[in-house]
């Protein structure tokens, strides 16, 4: 039965008539073009005529698939990333403010762009607009300009700016804010600072940086166009998550999770690092920051607690170093300036990933079933080792706290310690044991949008309700207004019961009285 679900899917995916899908993926990060490229250039494969907007253009020809290079993007997220290591001593407010100030400058490089602004004004035809979604609401009236249904795209499970688009339910209660590093098990304080996270994302988001977002929205693409006509309009959302990275949350039917799409066969590796592989008789050990983040970029003490704990295992090291030497490398470490990350944490001789735990990292060591020490830096990643903590394959080891005592007990503990493989190799099963497979799923539902003009009917009444309206704060504030004047009202009634009480009983009574004349 399966099997023949399965045959019918890839026959009408087979049979599914070309279309012209426009791809706008602007975020000036490795990790972020992966995952769009990936989505792609699997729709030109299967035949889709695609244009791709991205500050990466290809530099080989592919067939049916046409760049919009908007590669100066990369010089604004160059800004930010200055600033990656400082934001683990961040107050939450900062921390906010923070990571939406980055997306409305990146929204705004991207709309101002020339090449941008000349493809918004070619009278080009789309069947669909898939928007890589990352704190860019501007960029939503796109849709409206090529009269095409809007597909979101998010590199990061549901957080509270999406569940906001698609009016998507999230209790502060055990759906933790992105910038945490809670779970969905949070105790009595860790909800309360939970709370205060999405309350203050709320009205930063609200009252500061959608008025923001308006502006752009008219200067560069419609003045006729309003942000709140356009949010609210893209057909659904592809998220990269799912439950065995994740956790299971509530999602409205239009919010599609796809997490492992980008996950591809190993490749075969070059030579010497096949050998350096092979040969690793007590295994290998993979170290890495993502393509953001650099290790190089530590300070002198951190590098010094790394290296010394590195000394100390039997194991082999291949670490993504972005210099050429390091002083001191031990003699089983191995530095790369760039690793084929998938294709190693695919060899069987892998025993444990470094990572910062980036979305994409914490999917591929998943898939492999690898377990993983975290140092996380930002954004979602202290979240996402959290999970894993949690799921029993991984060790945290903040990065203000990293030194070689740390590091080398993190070290020991898993590579000495079975069940950290054990679960990391359970949920692999989990991730893979899925009916059809996410990019087919991913595939799907693009095409859905475009057969169903939008397939608005997915979309939740909630979209129609002011953030307030949503969450019941009118009503609350209307029942704590009654409550309060039902108080007023009963306190004054026995505030004058007791003086009526009081007056009577220092009225002298009528025998007092009696005895007084005589």
């Amino acid at each position: 039965m399966v099997m023949l679900k399965l045959f019918f899917i890839f026959l009408a995916i087979c049979i599914a008539e070309p279309a012209k899908i426009l791809g706008i993926f602007p975020t000036p990060a490795v990790s972020h073009f992966t995952l769009g490229f990936r989505l792609m250039k699997e729709l030109a494969d299967r035949g889709h005529e695609v244009t791709m907007v991205s500050p990466f253009p290809q530099k080989t020809p592919i067939a049916n698939y046409t760049d919009v290079a908007v590669e100066s993007m990369t010089e604004a997220l160059d800004e930010y990333k200055k600033d990656f290591f400082n934001r683990e001593t961040m107050c939450f407010t900062r921390k906010i403010k923070f990571i939406h100030n980055m997306g409305y400058s990146l929204t705004e490089k991207l709309l101002s762009h020339d090449n941008f602004q000349k493809l918004l004004k070619s009278q080009a035809k789309f069947d669909v607009v898939i928007v890589e979604y990352f704190l860019a609401e501007a960029i939503l009236g796109v849709g409206k300009v090529f009269d095409a249904p809007v597909v979101l795209f998010s590199s990061l499970p549901s957080y509270s700016s999406s569940n906001n688009i698609f009016a998507n339910p999230a209790p502060s209660s055990y759906v933790p804010h992105i910038l945490t590093q809670y779970t969905g098990y949070m105790d009595l304080g860790e909800r309360f600072v939970n709370l205060a996270y999405n309350t203050f994302d709320a009205f930063y988001k609200y009252y500061y940086m959608f008025p923001l977002h308006d502006k752009l929205l008219k200067t560069y693409i419609s003045k006729d166009l309003d942000l709140e006509d356009v949010m609210h309009n893209a057909s659904l959302i592809l998220l990269n998550s799912h439950p065995s990275i994740s956790e299971p949350v509530p999602h409205v039917p239009n919010m599609i999770e796809i997490g492992g799409f980008h996950v591809k066969p190993p490749n075969e590796l070059r030579l010497d690092l096949q050998m350096f592989m092979d040969e690793a008789v007590e295994g290998v050990v993979i170290f890495s920051m993502g393509s953001n983040l650099k290790s190089s970029d530590f300070s002198e003490q951190k590098l010094q607690a790394v290296l010394k704990s590195f000394g100390k295992i039997k194991q082999r090291v291949l670490w993504k170093f972005e210099e050429d030497s390091l002083p001191g490398l031990p003699s089983n470490v191995k530095l790369m300036k760039w690793l084929p990350q998938q294709d190693l944490l695919a060899h069987p001789n892998t025993k444990l990933f470094i990572s910062h735990g980036g979305m994409l990292s914490t999917i591929e060591t998943v898939h492999y079933g690898v377990p993983v020490i975290g140092i996380p830096i930002y954004g979602d990643q202290k979240m996402n080792v959290a999970k894993a903590e949690r799921n029993g394959y991984a060790i945290s080891v903040p990065f203000q706290n990293l030194s070689e005592e740390k590091l080398s007990g993190a070290l020991h503990e898993i590579l000495n310690n079975p069940k950290y493989a054990d679960n990391a190799k359970t949920r692999s099963k989990i991730l893979k044991d899925q009916l059809v497979s996410p990019m087919d799923t991913a595939v799907f539902w693009i095409e859905y949008a475009m057969r169903h003009k939008g397939s608005h009917h997915l979309q939740s009444a909630g979209i129609h309700l002011s953030w307030y309206k949503r969450n019941m704060i009118d009503i609350i504030i209307i029942l704590t207004v009654v409550d309060i004047l039902l108080f007023l009202i009963f306190y004054y009634i026995i505030k004058h019961i007791i003086h009526q009480i009081s007056r009577i009983k220092r009225r002298p009574s009528k025998k007092y009285k009696k005895l007084e004349k005589d």
